[in-house]
């Protein structure tokens, strides 16, 4: 990801330029892992099929729909702070760290074992961004990436009780 963040837009936030500026390409880095990960469960939620397909069908819809609402947050956090947020299906796939799922999957349960392995590298990102934006002293974006986490976890969760029994 391309690490110069432009400073567009005015802020009154009393967070140092240099603070918003890094948290500004922390947000995009986790925006653009964000987006594709919605891509990826809507994948999933598209083209899943077995004796479990409903209750994968409606479960990957919904963990989705919870992936565009922390976009947004995430967005609105990097423009609140003075940047610009980059959020588009191809800024996140040139800048993604989540592994690509592979386009042929459709067995339900193969689904859900690569959507708990790309959640938890998920996870373990957001809770490095909590550390990061704490260190720098951002409370704000570790509490929005603490929030994020929580759900994520319990997301996790869902899956690996599929595995499970």
């Amino acid at each position: 990801m391309n690490t110069t963040t432009a400073m567009e837009l005015e802020t009154r936030i009393d967070i140092a330029q240099a603070t918003r500026e890094s948290m500004v390409d922390l947000l995009n880095q986790q925006l653009a892992d964000t987006f594709d990960l919605y891509s990826q469960v809507k994948q999933a939620h598209w083209n899943v099929k077995g004796m479990k397909f409903m209750s994968l069908h409606l479960l990957f819809d919904q963990l989705a729909a919870n992936f565009i609402r922390y976009a947004d947050d995430i967005a609105e956090r990097a423009t609140a702070l003075g940047g610009l947020a980059k959020g588009t299906a191809r800024m996140a796939s040139e800048n993604s760290h989540i592994e690509e799922l592979p386009s042929e999957m459709t067995d339900g349960k193969e689904f859900v074992i690569a959507m708990a392995d790309r959640f938890a590298a998920y996870g373990a990102s957001s809770r490095a961004a909590i550390k990061r934006a704490e260190d720098e002293n951002d409370a704000v974006t570790a509490d929005l990436f603490t929030e994020i986490t929580r759900e994520v976890n319990k997301s996790l969760y869902f899956l690996e009780s599929h595995l499970q029994g």
